[in-house]
């Protein structure tokens, strides 16, 4: 699930010191969110996260498991925490961990960070870089990134500001870029927030640890058609994502919020 760019996935998501609390909208505000992930309109997954955001910075936590259909084939029980502050463009993440079982497959991810680069990166099992056409990540492109999910809170000025970067995201393994364009407008209705949506279009960028030549990855990169809706977390000056599609090759695969409520 981390590999989708959400995203999402996933489901993600999942990215104020600097220009939002200079903008003067420092009121912290802790949030429930509720997403589902489907293909087809049938539910895949459903995930939570509680995320608190506050002048000194954020924390995360959430939980994904697998639903309706693939639940059956493939049941995914996954806890995901996230600790960091803001910068002024982007979140700068202390730490980041995954923990999830498949079937009977358990795997984790450990990355801890300092001043937005990569410390260190552990993945159980391994991952496996002896593959052919294995493409390294180097020293270069741990730099000024995020996790998956801390990459989704994006810190703004306006919401003219919310699709005019390029959210850099490792997730342990694969180094890739998310290149956003603004997209105009939307509406959404859900319990917790009724109103308006920033809408960017995007494209994934492959940089480092991945396997050259997997069709699934080229797919993404030349073809995909990605979009992300965006909605800010109260006044806080940040934005996480409400609603967002993915292209595959299998069909569109739809993430949307059922919840994004304050509760603080």
């Amino acid at each position: 699930m981390t590999r989708l760019p959400f995203v999402a996935g996933a489901a993600y998501a999942t990215l104020l010191a600097g220009t939002a609390f200079q903008a003067g909208a420092a009121a912290p505000s802790t949030v429930q969110s509720e997403y589902a992930v489907s293909l087809y309109g049938l539910t895949l997954a459903k995930s939570s996260f509680r995320s608190t955001i506050t002048s000194g910075g954020y924390e995360l936590d959430g939980t994904l498991r697998s639903a309706g259909l693939a639940s059956v084939f493939d049941d995914t029980v996954g806890t995901v925490r996230v600790s960091g502050r803001f910068g002024s463009e982007m979140p700068r993440p202390d730490a980041y961990a995954v923990d999830y079982v498949s079937g009977k497959k358990k795997k984790n991810t450990r990355i801890t960070f300092s001043g937005g680069n990569v410390a260190s990166a552990q993945n159980t099992p391994p991952v496996r870089t002896n593959r052919p056409g294995w493409i390294p990540v180097a020293m270069g492109h741990l730099a000024n990134v995020a996790d998956p999910l801390s990459a989704t809170l994006v810190p703004a000025a306006s919401p003219d500001d919310v699709c005019r970067r390029t959210i850099r995201i490792f997730d342990g393994a694969m180094r890739a870029d998310l290149r956003l364009t603004p997209a105009g407008s939307g509406e959404i209705s859900i319990p917790g927030y009724e109103g308006a949506t920033v809408r960017c279009t995007a494209s994934f960028v492959p940089v480092s640890g991945f396997q050259q030549g997997k069709d699934s990855i080229e797919y993404l990169r030349d073809r995909a058609r990605i979009t992300v809706a965006f909605a800010p977390v109260g006044a806080t000056g940040v934005y996480a994502p409400v609603e967002a599609s993915v292209s595959t090759k299998i069909g569109t695969v739809q993430v949307r919020a059922l919840r994004f409520e304050a509760i603080e």
